[in-house]
């Protein structure tokens, strides 16, 4: 009924831990399709044979470094996938029970979703800034949207994330699959491509799969370097919504949590956790503006730019 889709760099424990629990679901997938980049990261934690002795399901293929990209891997995953569904996972969320697929896909009795992505919770030991971003970008209420929406929810609107998100194959077939090229937003390009065909995205909370992290200010910078020049570079896409009006709010809800909750210290860090985001933003927004070296040192993708992207 679906596959999973899954590249790996470098795996860890966690994928480990995903594995078994995929394993374990109500629903379970016909095969586990990992695309794996750099083979010698992979025989280095698993034994190849075990591994797939362990779990027959496990379909694995490698790529070199420099054949990554964030969409066109994930195209080159969903060509091994006969399924009329398909669900993508990132190597390190770990779903958080054994319905997280069976609910994904019940959102799929609506003939016109195209997309059902899972609600986020954070990982024992995750700070307390980043456990109530994942409560504000992840609630408890299930949500239907489409392109009536983007007047109210702006780029709410085409939120989604590959971290976890059930594909209907039809319409991904119809639109093309994910952008070929692009150092971020795959998910969020295709959402919007997908809504403004008129299909719709389904936001489905009872689906839960644990992911956060732990970022420094650097690390933030960093990564919103990158989400600045995926929306620099897709103006199609980003140009008629703002999306730093979503980051304001989450930083006055955040800091008004952090007082009733009586870590007011903790605001100090939320403050320069968010002007390192929005630095980091605005800078990649502008990249084109920049030295090469500037660029370089900003991005967490300095690959992306060695593909003759300028």
């Amino acid at each position: 009924m679906f596959d999973v889709i899954i590249p790996v760099y470098k795996p860890t424990q966690k994928l480990m831990t995903l594995f078994y629990y995929l394993n374990r679901q109500t629903v379970k997938p016909d095969k586990v399709i990992v695309i794996n980049t750099e083979k010698e990261y992979w025989d280095a934690f698993f034994d190849p044979f075990d591994i797939l002795k362990k779990y027959p399901f496990l379909e694995v293929h490698h790529i070199k470094k420099d054949d990554f990209d964030h969409g066109n891997t994930r195209n080159y995953g969903v060509s091994f996938s006969k399924a009329e569904f398909f669900l993508m996972m990132t190597d390190d969320a770990v779903p958080a029970d054994e319905n997280m697929a069976e609910n994904l896909l019940k959102a799929f009795d609506n003939d016109k979703v195209g997309m059902s992505y899972a609600k986020q919770l954070p990982h024992k030991g995750c700070n307390a800034i980043e456990k109530y971003t994942r409560s504000f970008n992840y609630p408890n209420e299930s949500k239907i949207k489409g392109i009536d929406d983007l007047e109210t929810l702006g780029i709410k609107t085409f939120y989604a994330s590959n971290v976890c998100c059930m594909y209907r194959r039809k319409f991904f077939d119809e639109i093309g699959g994910f952008i070929k090229k692009t150092i971020f937003n795959e998910d969020m390009i295709y959402a919007r491509n997908m809504i403004n065909k008129g299909y719709l995205i389904a936001y489905t909370p009872s689906a839960k799969v644990f992911h956060s992290h732990n970022f420094t200010g650097k690390q933030y910078f960093k990564r919103n370097f990158d989400l600045g020049v995926s929306q620099a570079d897709n103006p199609d896409i980003f140009g008629d919504v703002k999306s730093e009006g979503e980051g304001v709010k989450l930083v006055k809800s955040t800091a008004i949590y952090l007082c009733k909750k009586f870590m007011p210290w903790l605001v100090f860090k939320l403050v320069y956790h968010s002007a390192c985001k929005y630095l980091g933003f605005r800078y990649g927004k502008r990249y084109k503006k920049l030295s090469d070296k500037r660029v370089l040192r900003y991005t967490m993708s300095p690959s992306y730019f060695e593909k003759d992207n300028w």
